[in-house]
C-alpha cells in the first residue's frame, strides 16, 4: 500500500499591533499545551529581545540551531528551513514573519522558508504586526510617516488557516516600555521616537483590529457576496501607482473579488516602461492578474476592457502635482474621458495619500 501523503500544513499568525503586546509569549505558550498533549513540536526561530518571561516559554521545546551566513565579511544568523524540513515536526513556532533574509540565503524572505514547511506538510505558528502587511503601507506611513519596507503580500496572509490578535491597551503597552519589558533603556528612547507615541499606537491598534475582524469574516462567510465583482487598477509610470495598486488589492480583498492591474502602451520613455514595468512586476507579487493593452485612444482601450471582462470598478490615480502642467493637463482629460466612457461602472479616482501633521486629529 502506497504511502499516505500528508495534507498542506496549517498555518496560524499570532497578530499585534506593535512589539512587546506579546505575541511570541503566547505562541509560545501555545506550543507548550501541545507539547504536553504530545503533539511533536519545534521552534525554528526564536528572537529572544532579551525577555525573560518570554525566554522560559521555551524551556523544554526543542530548538533547531540556526544557519550561520556569511556576508561582505560578518557572520549572520538565520533560520536553518533544510534541517526543520529534514526533522520534519508536526508544529514549528517560527517569530518573525515579515524578516528578511540574509543575502546569500535559499530564499529572500522568511515567509517564503515558512511556505515550503507548509507545502510539505508541516503545521506553523508565527508572529508579525499589523504594520507588514503590504496593501496597509500608505495608512501607515500616512498617520506614522515610517515606511515599513518589510511587508508580507495579502495573498500570504490569506493561506492562514486562523489569526489570533494579542491584545494590549496602548498605555498598557507604554508602561511595559518604561519598565524595561520591551526593550533596553537605549532602544526604548529611539522606540518613542517611532512608533511608539500612544495616538500611533492606537491607530495601529485599531488596523489590526479592524484586520484581524475582516480574516475571521472572510474564513467564515460561504456565500462570497463579491463573486460577480471585478476591480480594474490603471497603472502608469507616476510614483503613486504603487499606492493605487495597495489599494485595488485591499477593495478586491474585502469585495473577495478579481483584480485586474491594467497598462495601456503608448510610446513612452525607456523611463516610463521601466517605472510601468515595476509597478507589474509589484502587481503580480501581490498576485493581481497584469495585462497589457495596446491603443492609440487610452481611455476607450482602458473601458472597452473592463467591459468585455466584466470589471464593475474602476481605480485611476489623480494626477499629482508633482508633475509638469502639461502632463497634468493631460491626465486629467484622460480621467475625465475614462469617468464619461465608463458610466455604467463605479470609477474612483484616488488621490495621492498625504503624511498626518504631528499633532494634526
Amino acid at each position: 500500500m502506497a504511502e499516505e501523503i500528508k495534507s498542506r500544513g496549517h498555518l496560524k499568525v499570532f497578530l499585534g499591533y506593535a512589539a512587546g503586546v506579546g505575541k511570541t509569549y503566547q505562541m509560545l505558550d501555545e506550543a507548550q499545551h501541545l507539547s504536553k498533549r504530545g503533539v511533536d513540536v519545534v521552534i525554528g526561530y526564536f528572537e529572544p529581545h532579551a525577555r525573560k518571561d518570554t525566554i522560559a516559554k521555551t524551556e523544554g521545546l526543542e530548538m533547531i540551531p540556526r544557519r550561520r551566513v556569511d556576508y561582505r565579511g560578518s557572520t549572520f544568523e538565520e533560520m536553518d528551513s533544510d534541517a526543520i524540513l529534514a526533522r520534519h515536526p508536526q508544529v514549528c513556532v517560527v517569530d518573525e514573519f515579515p524578516h528578511t533574509n540574509v543575502p546569500g540565503s535559499e530564499r529572500t524572505k522568511r515567509w517564503e522558508d515558512v511556505i515550503c514547511m507548509l507545502d510539505a506538510g508541516i503545521d506553523v505558528y508565527t508572529t508579525m504586526n499589523i504594520q507588514h502587511l503590504e496593501s496597509l503601507n500608505d495608512q501607515v506611513y500616512g498617520f506614522t510617516g515610517i515606511r515599513v519596507r518589510e511587508t508580507i503580500p495579502d495573498w500570504v496572509m490569506k493561506q492562514a488557516s486562523e489569526i489570533v490578535m494579542v491584545d494590549l491597551t496602548p498605555r498598557a503597552l507604554l508602561n511595559r516600555l518604561d519598565r524595561g519589558v520591551v526593550y533596553a533603556p537605549d532602544k526604548a528612547q529611539l522606540a518613542l521616537q517611532n512608533f511608539f507615541k500612544e495616538s500611533t499606537l492606537g491607530a495601529l491598534r485599531e488596523l489590526a483590529i479592524r484586520q484581524t475582524a475582516h480574516e475571521v469574516e472572510v474564513r467564515n462567510d460561504d456565500t462570497f457576496p463579491g463573486l460577480n465583482e471585478r476591480i480594474l487598477i490603471h497603472v502608469t509610470s507616476v510614483p503613486s501607482t504603487a499606492a493605487l495598486i495597495r489599494r485595488g488589492r485591499r477593495v478586491a480583498d474585502y469585495l473577495q473579488a478579481e483584480c485586474f492591474a491594467v497598462v495601456i502602451e503608448r510610446p513612452d520613455s525607456n523611463v516610463e516602461r521601466e517605472a510601468i514595468e515595476r509597478h507589474l512586476n509589484f502587481a503580480r507579487n501581490l498576485h493581481i492578474e497584469t495585462r497589457v493593452l495596446e491603443g492609440v485612444d487610452e481611455a476607450e482601450t482602458l473601458v472597452d476592457f473592463a467591459r468585455r471582462n466584466g470589471v464593475t470598478q474602476i481605480l485611476i490615480g489623480r494626477p499629482p502635482k508633482t508633475l509638469a502642467p502639461l502632463m497634468i493637463a493631460r491626465r486629467h482629460q484622460l480621467v475625465l474621458r475614462i469617468i464619461g466612457l465608463a458610466q455604467d461602472m463605479q470609477v474612483t479616482v484616488v488621490a495621492e495619500r498625504r503624511m498626518r501633521q504631528e499633532g494634526s486629529k
